[in-house]
């Protein structure tokens, strides 16, 4: 089953807070995390109502990255959703779909929200592995930060009921498998124009696919063995002349 992990980054408003932590406690969220948070007084303690002990255990960071250290896998939210392919930051998926998704995940999961007036910036989107939007009015399409977190919640605990969970990749291997493609794209001498785009693409297909673990040794291999199938027809040398040690 997934482990559920909250991170608010830099929260206006006190009341959300704890309406938030209200929402994580109906679901049985417990791990609550605020990059850079507002004050947190008494409107937070009396929206959190008996999700008061989540409030309290909250935990203060400095940056978005340390919120998400530990994470096998980043959500990053957004109310802006795109098809475009030149906004390949904004390409998202809807709640059912990544609840079905991690229905059969067993890692730490970051769900993270973003500032009420401008939600997530483009440098934390990036390392997300999976974007979610939640389809709304096109009239009034932003939800308030703590109905978001509700409605996201209810999908993921839903869908968690009586799930098999085979084993998945770990956030080690995922991270290899990401140094392997970065190689191979090296190797292939891709257009360094596009190169950043392909990155984030990647990522972001790996996350929605959360491999197993034998899924990840044979893609591994795959992409690993074509690299250096490449250095060997070049003679041993990399792309850009050295040799491969």
């Amino acid at each position: 089953m997934a482990r559920i992990h909250v991170v608010l980054v830099e929260p206006k408003y006190e009341g959300n807070v704890g309406a938030v932590a209200r929402a994580m406690k109906n679901f049985g969220v417990a791990d609550l995390r605020l990059v850079k948070p507002c004050a947190i007084g008494e409107e937070a303690r009396r929206r959190a109502m008996h999700g008061i002990d989540i409030l309290e255990a909250a935990t203060p960071h400095d940056s978005f990255l340390a919120a998400i250290g530990g994470m096998d896998l980043i959500v990053g939210t957004s109310g802006v959703s795109t098809a475009s392919e030149k906004k390949f930051r904004r390409q998202a998926t809807t709640p059912r779909e990544l609840a079905g998704r991690l229905g059969e995940f067993g890692g730490d999961v970051a769900l993270v929200l973003g500032r009420e007036d401008f939600g997530l910036l483009n440098e934390e989107l990036t390392p997300c592995d999976v974007l979610v939007t939640i389809p709304a009015s096109a009239d009034y399409p932003i939800l308030n930060v703590s109905q978001a977190a509700a409605i996201l919640l209810y999908e993921i605990r839903a869908a968690q009921a009586e799930v098999p969970h085979p084993r998945r990749a770990s956030a080690e291997e995922r991270d290899k498998l990401y140094e392997a493609f970065d190689d191979l794209l090296t190797e292939t001498r891709y257009p360094e124009h596009k190169r950043e785009r392909t990155e984030v693409m990647f990522r972001r297909m790996m996350g929605r696919a959360s491999p197993s673990k034998w899924e990840f040794h044979a893609l591994m291999g795959v992409i690993a063995r074509a690299a250096k199938t490449i250095r060997r027809e070049r003679g041993g040398k990399t792309a850009n002349g050295h040799r491969k040690r």
